[in-house]
């Protein structure tokens, strides 16, 4: 058993166990492998060990890799989903709306609305998720809580987009009950947007949140989507990647 392959069991099983605890059905929350930094090879054999759903910080790199991987010969023919979760700057928009699947770090309408007008004709609607600075950090990427119901309102009318949930990416707290209890605010908010009734929110269906070191504390708190990056492909060795 390969490393990835073995850590991505490791992953599963703490999935699995949290779930059990907080009486939720396993399906209810998805895997997403972040690879940034590492290669085309390194997600080919996540992908061989059964991952579908790859996240990415650095856009241009991202975009190098989606082609390397596309390259590559794949079991099964399944079609791999492509996560933007880096911040997005309004000169890579572009890349944004004609390579990956979801974009899920847009916190202004501005981006949204580039995104939605680059995006591909020929292209499924690219699903997003609002980015909601759930500390209130003044020096945080997100959009304040209060704010975010009349984001997603302007969002979800724009044709070329699917607003699917928020995202949060908290500061690290110390101890499960202190990650529980930010994650639990990301959690309100998701769920005041979902019963709001604004229309285009049919497909409102995701909470992404929790990463490697506190990934327990979001699923009992309601993610349905966790981010895992160091947890299935080892330290990174940091450079400067353009974003």
């Amino acid at each position: 058993m390969t490393t990835i392959e073995n850590n991505l069991g490791q992953i599963h099983a703490r999935i699995a166990a949290t779930c059990a605890s907080a009486s939720r059905p396993v399906t209810s929350v998805q895997l997403l492998a972040v690879s940034k930094t590492f290669g085309a090879d390194a997600v080919r054999e996540a992908v061989l060990a059964g991952q579908r759903s790859f996240g990415e910080n650095y856009i241009q790199e991202a975009v190098d890799k989606i082609a390397a991987v596309r390259a590559m010969a794949l079991p099964g023919g399944d079609a791999l989903q492509w996560h933007c979760i880096g911040p997005i700057q309004s000169n890579k928009t572009r890349l944004v709306a004609e390579n990956f699947d979801w974009a899920q770090t847009v916190d202004r309408l501005k981006i949204a609305e580039r995104l939605s007008a680059q995006r591909p004709a020929g292209m499924a609607p690219l699903n997003v998720c609002i980015q909601v600075n759930v500390d209130g950090g003044e020096t945080k990427s997100g959009v304040m809580p209060q704010d975010a119901l009349a984001l997603a309102e302007a969002i979800a009318k724009l044709p070329h987009l699917v607003l699917r949930g928020i995202m949060s990416i908290p500061d690290d707290a110390p101890g499960f009950e202190a990650q529980y209890a930010v994650h639990k605010k990301a959690a309100a908010i998701f769920e005041l947007i979902k019963v709001s009734g604004l229309p285009g929110l049919a497909q409102f269906d995701t909470l992404s949140m929790g990463m490697t070191g506190d990934l327990e504390a979001a699923v009992a708190a309601g993610s349905t989507m966790v981010r895992v990056g160091s947890g299935v492909f080892g330290r990174r060795t940091y450079c400067t990647p353009t974003p």
